[in-house]
């Protein structure tokens, strides 16, 4: 469907239909008058992957998530205010977006919430068809593996181990992590510890402040080395270490000078660019010292919804903060151990975990703020 300016109204159009895309679109689409604004989403795919879900997805058919994480975007308009484009944008300026198919797409109001390339095993392709056969080779390879070597101990390295246990509790789990603690120092000593003992206690092997060097560049099998002397057999090493990269290219031909050298946005404390007032964004691809997360990336959609009718309106804008650190890592469905960074830091264990994310990896609530 086509979004070009034909009937005098003014248009709002949001890049990227993740986590801040759709906490921003949907309550947009019940706010903005269609007489006088056209809202359009633009996304590589008809539907929003759950994140949250995506390593027990790659790992089994639990729950059906193949289905159920892939949540479409057909409900998520108020009343059917909004346009959807199903494409990528390649290149913009001030004015207007250029999109792979060669449509061109005005806007007055444009929000940049393109999200994260993820890498392996979360490396989900920009196709229907190769998402469905990523998750199908995925699940393969990891089915026909007797163990596993997780080199990163970071949260996805923690969760996937997790998965594995829940799936196949007799095979062999180790984790390599370059730091003296699994996670990272955004995170308490205690909680870190308590993070490896939830995992130590259902056999996964972890070895901290050690590195697996010359990583072959097949998955396995192989015998690695460490660099504080182990030597590592494993039927299948996965590699979770290294930053996600921003899916910001497109913005160089707006202005080099609007991504970080890693290409994040650079943005005011309204989440504007500067020197582009009319131009917002939000989630992972925003440069702001914080932890990349979901719960982040709805704070932002928030301010950023705000933000912009009150721009339109030419009334004063909100300032984004970030409020605390919080992490909710499962361990499998029953398992994890949460951390909310208040009151000194709060630590939760498997019960209220369990039931926050990790029986469900929140899909139900995902469905629903997508009109479903």
């Amino acid at each position: 469907m086509s979004a070009a300016r034909n009937d005098g109204r003014k248009s709002v159009v949001v890049v990227g239909g993740g986590h801040a895309g759709v906490h921003l679109t949907r309550p947009l689409s019940a706010q903005l008058d269609p007489t006088r604004y056209k809202l359009v989403l633009i996304n590589p795919l008809p539907y929003r992957i759950l994140l949250p879900a995506t390593l027990r997805m790659v790992v089994s058919n639990v729950d059906n998530l193949q289905t159920t994480a892939l949540v479409p975007y057909d409900k998520l308009f108020h009343d059917g205010n909004g346009v959807f484009i199903q494409d990528s944008v390649w290149s913009m300026n001030d004015k207007v977006l250029t999109l792979g198919s060669g449509e061109e797409v005005p806007y007055d109001v444009l929000v940049l919430c393109s999200g994260m390339a993820w890498a392996d095993p979360i490396a989900f392709p920009d196709s229907v068809e190769n998402v469905k056969a990523y998750i199908s080779r995925s699940r393969e390879r990891f089915a026909n593996a007797g163990n596993y070597l997780i080199v990163g101990g970071g949260a996805i390295g923690c969760e996937l181990a997790g998965e594995f246990k829940d799936i196949w509790p007799d095979r062999e789990v180790t984790i390599v992590h370059r730091e003296r603690l699994l996670l990272n120092d955004t995170y308490p000593d205690r909680y870190r510890k308590r993070a490896a003992d939830h995992l130590l206690a259902r056999g996964v092997q972890i070895h901290l402040g050690d590195l697996v060097q010359d990583i072959p560049d097949h998955p396995g099998p192989a015998v690695v080395l460490t660099k504080g002397g182990l030597k590592l057999t494993t039927d299948l090493i996965v590699k979770t270490v290294g930053a996600p990269r921003p899916n910001t290219s497109f913005i160089n031909s707006l202005n080099p000078s609007a991504l970080t050298p890693a290409g994040f946005v650079k943005v005011k404390p309204t989440l504007q660019l500067h020197d582009y007032p009319n131009i917002f964004a939000a989630g992972d691809i925003v440069d702001w010292k914080e932890q990349k997360q979901a719960i982040k990336a709805q704070d932002h959609a928030k301010i950023v919804g705000r933000n912009i009718t009150n721009y339109l309106k030419a009334a004063p804008l909100k300032t984004y903060k970030t409020a605390f650190e919080a992490i909710f890592l499962t361990n499998g469905k029953k398992g994890g151990i949460t951390y909310l960074g208040f009151f000194g830091g709060i630590i939760f264990g498997s019960w209220l975990t369990r039931r926050l994310k990790s029986r469900d990896l929140l899909v139900p609530r995902f469905r629903k703020e997508n009109g479903l």
